[in-house]
C-alpha cells in the first residue's frame, strides 16, 4: 500500500474546501483556479508551489467560453485592488510570524494549568479553591482555543508540517480535542462564511433562526421547533452552556470514532489520563469528571460570546455569490483593538482581516487593518467596527430581531 506524503490528506483537504467555494461548475479549468478565483485559493495555501501539483488530477474538463459564471455578483475592481492591497502586505513581511510571540502564549497557558493545580495542592479541594482553580483552568482552555487556531491556520511556521504537529499537540494534548474535526467544520466556515447549507456555524439544528431570510422561510412554512420569538432568551440557557461540554463533546468524540481517526484520538486520551492524573487524587473519579465539565461549562460561554459577535450580528443568507473580499466584509466585523480585547478574543477582534488572510499571524493583523479600511473607503463597502460590549449586546439584538421576523411570517404570511 502506497502512502500518502506528509501533509497531503491535509492539503487535499485544504483544496476541496477551496474548490468548492471557488467553482460550482460542471467542469473546472486550472487556469480559472489561477487567475479569477486565485484570492479564495491564495487565502487557504501559503505554500502554493507544493499544492498545485495536486490541481493536475482535478481536471475534468476546461469551462466553455459561453459557459454562464456564477459568481455573477463579483466586483471585478474590487477583485484586482484587493490582489494588490494582498502583495502590498506580502512586501511589507505580514506574513512573517514572530515565533518569540507564540512560544509566550504556549508558555503563559502553561503558567496557567501549573497555577490550577497548585491552588488545589496548596490550599486544598475546598469550594473557593475549586472555584479559583475552575475559572484559571477555563481561561487555559480558552486560550488554548486561540493558540491552536493559530496553528491550525498555518499561520507560524514555514513549513506546513511544522504547524500540523504544533496544532495536533495543543488540541489535542492541552484541550482533548481533534485536529481533523477541527480543521473539517473551520475550512469550510472559512470559505462560505454565514452561508447556509455551505457553512457549518450557522448550522443551528433548528434551535436558532439566523439573519433575515431563514426566520421568514420558517414562519411562512409554519416551521415551530421553538419559540423563536423568545430565542434571544432561551440563548442564555442553550447557548453558551451548553455548546462546548455537550454538543462538541459528543461531535468530536464520535467523529474521532466513526472516522478511525486513530492519532487524534491518541493525542486527545493523552490529555484525559493527564487531567484525570493530575485531579483525581483531589476529588475522586466522580468528582474530576464533574469537575471537568464544570469548566468546559465556563470555557464554553467565553467561546460562544466572542466568536458570536463578529458573525451572528452580520448578513446570514443563501450564496450570493460575490468576489472573495465583498462576501468576506458581508459576513465579519471587527471589535475595537485594545490590550484585554487582543488577549480576550485571541486577536479575533480583527475578524475582517482574518478572514481575508487567515494564514497571517495574528499579532500582523492591526498592521493591515489600515489597508483594508481604505479598500473598503474606495469601494463604499461598509467596514464594522464597535467597542466590545456593544458588540456583545448586538448577538441578543440580532437573534431578537430574526424571531420577531419569524413571528411575523407565521402569524400573517
Amino acid at each position: 500500500m502506497t502512502r500518502e506524503p506528509p501533509g497531503c490528506r491535509r492539503v487535499n483537504s485544504l483544496m476541496l474546501y477551496t474548490l468548492r467555494s471557488i467553482t460550482s461548475h460542471r467542469s473546472l479549468r486550472p487556469e480559472r483556479c489561477a487567475t479569477s478565483s486565485q484570492d479564495v485559493f491564495h487565502a487557504f495555501h501559503p505554500n502554493l508551489k507544493f499544492v498545485r501539483k495536486f490541481l493536475k488530477p482535478l481536471l475534468i474538463g476546461e469551462l466553455a467560453p459561453e459557459e454562464p459564471s456564477q459568481d455573477r455578483g463579483k466586483n471585478s475592481q474590487v477583485t484586482e485592488d484587493f490582489r494588490v492591497l494582498r502583495k502590498t502586505a506580502e512586501d511589507m513581511n505580514l506574513f512573517k510570524a514572530n515565533h518569540v510571540f507564540f512560544l509566550l502564549h504556549l508558555a503563559h497557558i502553561i503558567a496557567l494549568e501549573s497555577i490550577a493545580w497548585f491552588t488545589i495542592f496548596y490550599f486544598g479541594n475546598g469550594w473557593i479553591p475549586t472555584l479559583i482553580t475552575a475559572f484559571v483552568l477555563a481561561t487555559s482552555q480558552a486560550q488554548a482555543g486561540w493558540l491552536q487556531h493559530d496553528y491550525g491556520h498555518l499561520s507560524v511556521y514555514r513549513k506546513s508540517m511544522w504547524n500540523h504537529i504544533a496544532h495536533k499537540f495543543i488540541i489535542g494534548h492541552l484541550k482533548g480535542a481533534s485536529a481533523n474535526w477541527w480543521n473539517h467544520r473551520h475550512f469550510q466556515h472559512h470559505a462560505k462564511p454565514n452561508i447556509f447549507q455551505k457553512d457549518p456555524d450557522v448550522n443551528m439544528l433548528h434551535t436558532f433562526v439566523l439573519g433575515e431570510w431563514q426566520p421568514i422561510e420558517y414562519g411562512k412554512k409554519k416551521l415551530k421547533y421553538l419559540p423563536y420569538n423568545h430565542q434571544h432568551e432561551y440563548f442564555f440557557l442553550i447557548g453558551p452552556p451548553l455548546l462546548i461540554p455537550v454538543y462538541f463533546q459528543y461531535q468530536i468524540i464520535m467523529t474521532m470514532i466513526v472516522r478511525k481517526d486513530w492519532v487524534d484520538l491518541a493525542w486527545a486520551i493523552s490529555y484525559y489520563t493527564r487531567y484525570f492524573v493530575t485531579y483525581i487524587p483531589f476529588y475522586g473519579i466522580l468528582g474530576a469528571l464533574l469537575f471537568l465539565n464544570f469548566i468546559r461549562f465556563l470555557e464554553s460561554h467565553w467561546f460562544v460570546w466572542v466568536t458570536q459577535m463578529n458573525h451572528i450580528v452580520m448578513e446570514i443568507d443563501q450564496e450570493p455569490y460575490r468576489d472573495w473580499f465583498s462576501s468576506q466584509l458581508s459576513a465579519t466585523c471587527n471589535v475595537e483593538q485594545s490590550f484585554f480585547n487582543d488577549w480576550f478574543s485571541g486577536h479575533l477582534n480583527f475578524q475582517i482581516e482574518h478572514h481575508l488572510f487567515p494564514t497571517m499571524p495574528r499579532h500582523n493583523l492591526h498592521k493591515v487593518a489600515p489597508l483594508v479600511k481604505s479598500l473598503c473607503a474606495k469601494h463604499g463597502i461598509e467596514y464594522q467596527e464597535k467597542p466590545l460590549l456593544r458588540a456583545l449586546l448586538d448577538i441578543i439584538r440580532s437573534l431578537k430581531k430574526s424571531g420577531e421576523l419569524w413571528l411575523d411570517a407565521y402569524l400573517h404570511k
